[in-house]
């Protein structure tokens, strides 16, 4: 049933981050996540770097290493999700491997923040997670909150 759990979570990871709306206004959206996620940052005391891109990362554990992180890359990691306001969204806590370029674009920026090894949280705005697609337990416009771990890359 894990296997089956985490299986579910990568596909919703790799499909739900490839539909896009007609209408989204991604620059507008990115506006009113920004507000949240600084919100979120102040009132949990949390000491957050903001990429360019947007994605806020707290690294914990920097990992060691070297590797030049491409969308070919594969990579095993343990993780857990939540919505900004508490939801965990069940997940394996089993390891599971997959490329980068199969995942959300918040992955792809987030985990170049570390090496094997590594730990870091991760503050994805809704338009580099699914948009304004709602995903299995995930509404539309959701700005996620992940913990991941990254235990090896090939």
């Amino acid at each position: 049933m894990k296997k089956f759990l985490g299986f579910a979570v990568m596909l919703l990871l790799i499909v739900g981050g490839c539909k896009k709306s007609e209408s989204y206004d991604f620059d507008k959206q990115l506006a009113k996540d920004e507000e949240l996620i600084k919100k979120f940052i102040a009132d949990n005391n949390i000491q957050a770097q903001r990429d360019t891109s947007g994605v806020y990362y707290v690294v914990s554990a920097p990992g060691a290493g070297s590797v030049k992180y491409s969308t070919s890359t594969s990579v095993t990691v343990k993780y857990k999700l939540r919505l900004l306001n508490g939801t965990e969204i069940p997940q394996t806590s089993e390891p599971i491997s997959f490329t980068l370029g199969g995942v959300i674009p918040g992955w792809q920026i987030g985990i170049t923040k570390i090496q094997p090894g590594g730990k870091v949280r991760l503050l994805i705005p809704s338009g580099y997670a699914y948009g304004p697609n709602a995903t299995g337990n995930i509404p539309a416009n959701s700005v996620l909150d992940f913990d991941i771990e990254l235990l090896g890359v090939n």
